[in-house]
């Protein structure tokens, strides 16, 4: 809940910097990780919402978000 709250309120203060010139919103949507995860990072580029995680069992991830409906297309891992 609190990783949603947080990932909102960082697109809606890169949207007012001008930084993302495509309207950026997210419906009500979860990330799939599990409790514990951290938020380390958000970035939006080209319709598409990076995210880093850091999970409780101490590895991190990046997801990628489609801005447009809010849903987790793609994850990298540095490492299996």
């Amino acid at each position: 809940m609190i990783i949603l709250g947080t990932v909102a309120l960082v697109l809606v203060l890169v949207q007012r910097m001008g930084a993302a010139s495509v309207e950026v919103t997210l419906p009500p949507a979860s990330l799939g990780q599990p409790a514990g995860t951290r938020l380390l990072s958000v970035a939006a580029a080209e319709g598409r919402i990076a995210v880093l995680v850091a999970r409780p069992d101490g590895t991190e991830r990046l997801l990628l978000l489609d801005a447009a409906r809010g849903r987790v297309v793609g994850e990298l891992r540095a490492a299996e």
